[in-house]
C-alpha cells in the first residue's frame, strides 16, 4: 500500500515501525496492539474519534495536528489508506505532493 506514495521511508522503533517522508514521520505501525499512530489535523481527529470511537482514539496533539490511534482489525484497508495518504500530504512537501496529485 505504502509503494503508491513516494519517497516512504521505514525505520525500525523497537516496539513500533516507523513511516517517514524526507525525515518527518506521519505514521506508526504496532503490530502487537494491531494499531497505527496516523497524524491528521485536529479537526480531523476530533471527528474521527467522535464518529467511531471504536476505530479511533485520540494519541497526542502537537501544534495544529492531532495524531490518532487507528485499531486496524476495525477499519477498511481502501479508508485506512485514504488516511494514510492524508497523512502523507499532511507531512510531505507541497511540491512532492503536488506531483503525487498530478499523477493519473
Amino acid at each position: 500500500m505504502l509503494d503508491r506514495l513516494p519517497e516512504v521511508g521505514q525505520g525500525e522503533g523497537g516496539d513500533w515501525v516507523s513511516f517517514k517522508v524526507r525525515g518527518k514521520g506521519f505514521a506508526y505501525l504496532w503490530e502487537r496492539t494491531e494499531t497505527v499512530g496516523l497524524k491528521a489535523t485536529i479537526e480531523e481527529q476530533i471527528a474521527l474519534v467522535a464518529e467511531r470511537p471504536e476505530v479511533f482514539e485520540p494519541q497526542f496533539t502537537a501544534g495544529r495536528f492531532g495524531w490518532v490511534v487507528v485499531h486496524l482489525p476495525k477499519i477498511d484497508p481502501d479508508e485506512l489508506f485514504e488516511l494514510v495518504t492524508e497523512a502523507w500530504c499532511l507531512t510531505a512537501p507541497k511540491s512532492l505532493v503536488e506531483a503525487h496529485e498530478a499523477r493519473p
